[in-house]
């Protein structure tokens, strides 16, 4: 073993004997042992167990430590340690900045496991409530966890799209010099509205392609590489990759067609076609014989034939939302009051209701609502209706699933909410049939409303609890369910590849923002973005429902 490999481990036991309370002295010992082996002029396995206990630093205990690595290729007791330890917590341990002792209160006061819950955690604005944190803190683990991410190449859309767009406009600019009516698309992944994007296609259509071709180069700080299959590329600043491909002017659509769709698609479509050159998308989709498929369409799950039979659906659009429902407040773990969440709605994104949602009393970590809080609060929300309306807010909570399938509170409480959303929260390691028999009985519960975030996944971190899909969206159909589209750009839940079968089956579907501050509102236009991926139309959206509309629906439910 090299002392590098070494050092490592010796480190990791370190701070794992921090995180579980072992006394600093010795902590700080093993710490700065690790640090002594990591820097030694000579190989620290072909010394023996005496000439290791001699070196400064680090002891007999340490060396019969190393001398076990050595011989077993293990440490008994940091084997020990990792074993009585979530495997999510010892990633923490990876985030430069963030150490043991902090560690220790993400864990065992907030019972928060791995990286992916963390970081909903920070946009929850959960952590400035414990001992030793603030906002400024929040916000640093924010950006630690976002660096770790990137490093792994794969970027939530959301971290994608601000990306995507300063180099569009880059590039942009920069053919604005040419004067040629030069053509910029983006296409691939981030056109199709994927949740997690791994590379970012552009395309360049010009006239003097050859001369932006041989001009490229300076527009960019990083080296680009040339590949002939993939043209230009290159990685962010951010980690994130990026391809830009130069093709004449007049084969820009077609390409641009190419590099949007799914192989299958683009296939299929073509084939319906004897052109080769296109002035538009909508020119190739005509001369197949097929009305225009929207790009987030184009995956080759029957939207070919849709098109074919004029019943392609007319998907959904931001302007289209009339409220926002599941939201939270500074009534539990909120960053915003309710007045303060009610204006912004009304005033600022010209809403006609926000239906308010915060977490149950089982959500202790969040602050969850007692019985006499739940009375209090509505006292609130009818003083606000009375000063804004017709403007409205709607009493309602995010009740938890429990492990039995029941909801939090008796039902006399249940009953004075106008909505209920029934939530998984905890116990998330059921199997497929366990949790799946848990959500039926929520979803059977006669005061559930919408069923919130059916999986519980964050994306890139944590996949959710497994289940069968098709008997809970069943459920949901027989019971006059909601579904919700959780808009967090970490959630996104309903999955869009079930939204289908959902609507087969009549499901209504809500795009709801969860949002625990105002600016989380804006996470709607997420939603969107997936809900049109999976069909969703305005008509099957319980939040595009009219003030009145809604109102009866809550009421008839």
């Amino acid at each position: 073993m090299e002392n590098k490999a070494i050092a490592k481990q010796i480190k990791l036991f370190a701070q794992l004997l921090e995180l579980h309370g072992e006394n600093s002295f010795r902590t700080r010992a093993v710490a700065n042992a690790a640090f002594t082996i990591d820097k030694l002029p000579f190989k620290i396995v072909e010394k023996t167990t005496a000439e290791i206990e001699s070196i400064k630093g680090i002891g007999k205990s340490l060396a019969s430590k190393i001398e076990e690595l050595k011989t077993n290729g293990f440490i008994t007791e940091l084997k020990n340690l990792i074993e009585n330890t979530p495997p999510g917590v010892i990633e923490m341990l990876s985030l430069k900045g963030l150490g043991p002792k902090k560690i220790e209160i993400i864990w065992k006061n907030l019972n928060i496991k791995n990286l992916g819950e963390l970081y909903y955690a920070c946009n929850e604005n959960r952590l400035i409530e414990a001992k030793g944190f603030g906002l400024k803190t929040q916000q640093e683990i924010l950006k630690l966890i976002e660096f770790k991410m990137a490093s792994n190449g794969k970027f939530l859309f959301a971290q994608a799209q601000p990306i995507a767009l300063q180099l569009f406009e880059k590039i942009s600019i920069w053919l604005n010099q040419f004067k040629a009516g030069a053509l910029l698309g983006i296409a691939g992944e981030y056109r199709r509205a994927f949740e997690i994007i791994n590379v970012l296609n552009f395309i360049i259509g010009a006239e003097d392609d050859l001369v932006i071709e041989s001009e490229l180069s300076k527009l960019f700080d990083s080296e680009l590489t040339y590949s002939t299959e993939k043209g230009y590329q290159s990685i962010t600043p951010e980690g994130l990759k990026f391809y830009i491909i130069i093709v004449n002017k007049d084969n820009f659509y077609k390409k641009y067609f190419e590099l949007t769709g799914s192989e299958e698609h683009v296939s299929s479509v073509l084939k319906l076609t004897n052109k080769e050159t296109f002035n538009s998308e909508e020119e190739i989709y005509e001369s197949a014989g097929l009305a225009f498929i929207e790009p987030e369409l184009r995956e080759n799950l029957g939207e070919i034939e849709l098109s074919k039979s004029g019943k392609l659906p007319e998907l959904i659009t931001f302007k289209e939302i009339k409220g926002a429902l599941h939201n939270h407040s500074t009534w539990s773990d909120g960053v915003h009051t309710l007045n303060e969440m009610a204006i912004y709605c009304k005033d600022s994104l010209k809403l006609e209701y926000l239906g308010i949602s915060d977490h149950s009393k089982s959500a202790f970590y969040a602050r969850g609502l007692t019985e006499q809080q739940i009375v209090d609060q509505h006292l609130e929300i009818d003083l606000i209706n009375a000063t804004l309306s017709p403007f409205k807010i709607f009493k309602g909570i995010e009740s938890d699933i429990l492990y039995d399938g029941s909801l939090d509170y008796s039902d006399d409480v249940l009953k004075s909410f106008d909505f209920v959303v029934a939530s998984v929260h905890s116990n998330l390691k059921m199997n497929e049939e366990k949790a799946t028999e848990r959500l039926i009985k929520a979803i059977e519960n006669p005061y559930t409303t919408i069923l919130g975030h059916p999986t519980g996944r964050l994306l890139l971190s944590r996949t959710g609890y497994p289940i069968d899909f098709k008997k809970v969206i069943d459920a949901c159909a027989a019971n006059r369910v909601v579904i919700e589209i959780n808009a967090n750009p970490l959630r996104l839940d309903l999955d869009w590849r079930w939204h289908r079968y959902a609507l087969e089956k009549g499901v209504i579907l809500s795009i709801n923002p969860d949002a625990h501050r105002n600016e989380g509102f804006m996470d709607m236009q997420y939603g969107i973005h997936v809900a049109r991926k999976g069909g969703l139309t305005s008509k099957n959206c319980l939040n595009c429902m009219n003030l009145s509309e809604i109102t009866e629906f809550f009421k008839s439910k």
